[in-house]
């Protein structure tokens, strides 16, 4: 296994609050790099109510559907939702923006090894050359077709550290054998490029 990745003891909501509360306490300037999805909203209520200093924070997510942003599938629209009150500065996606240096990046992952929008197919490297591209997942899932905007792979990399929230034994079998260097999967590439810390929260359920 990496020597930079370490398995957090819990991965319950409260845990992971803490993880990422640690990130935004002291009163510095943090970027944040947040997954959409379902996954990370009750832990984004968890940390809404926290006793935080957002005011100098910077959130943006890994990813986003090309869909205004009051559409219910919008990953940008969900976060303004869940803390747009905090006092965070919360940033949309677009083509061709730069990539900050990311303080923390937060990722999900699919059980074909995707992070962010960066699907198998795609065929993501530490080449690309834009930090934010638009793409078409295929197969495009039936519970939210739309084109993606993605950070790519060196985006993501830029981190002074990096967190990796996954649920199941499907996906955690897929990440077995990304940590083992037994597939080529955009988790595996991740990884390999991987030159931060990374804390990976694992439950069963």
């Amino acid at each position: 296994m990496n020597d930079r990745v370490q398995f957090a003891p819990r991965a319950d909501i409260d845990a992971i609050a803490d993880h990422v509360g640690a990130v935004i306490d002291g009163g510095e300037s943090k970027t944040i790099c947040v997954p959409g999805g379902s996954t990370p909203f009750p832990i984004f209520d968890a940390l809404g109510q926290r006793d935080l200093d957002w005011s100098g924070v910077t959130l943006l997510p890994n990813d986003d559907r090309v869909v205004p942003h009051d559409h219910i599938a919008s990953n940008v629209g969900r976060l303004m939702t869940s803390l747009g009150n905090s006092g965070a500065s919360i940033i949309p996606l677009e083509e061709g923006m730069a990539a900050p240096d990311f303080d923390l990046v937060w990722l999900g992952m699919g059980a074909d090894g995707h992070v962010a929008s960066l699907f198998p197919n795609t065929n993501p490297g530490m080449n690309a050359p834009s930090k934010v591209i638009r793409l078409t997942p295929d197969p495009l899932p039936p519970e939210a077709p739309f084109d993606r905007l993605s950070w790519t792979m060196p985006a993501l990399v830029n981190s002074k550290a990096m967190m990796l929230v996954i649920k199941g034994a499907e996906k955690r079998a897929v990440l077995d054998a990304a940590l083992a260097g037994e597939n080529d999967l955009p988790i595996a590439r991740l990884l390999h490029a991987l030159a931060c810390p990374m804390t990976i929260f694992w439950s069963e359920e």
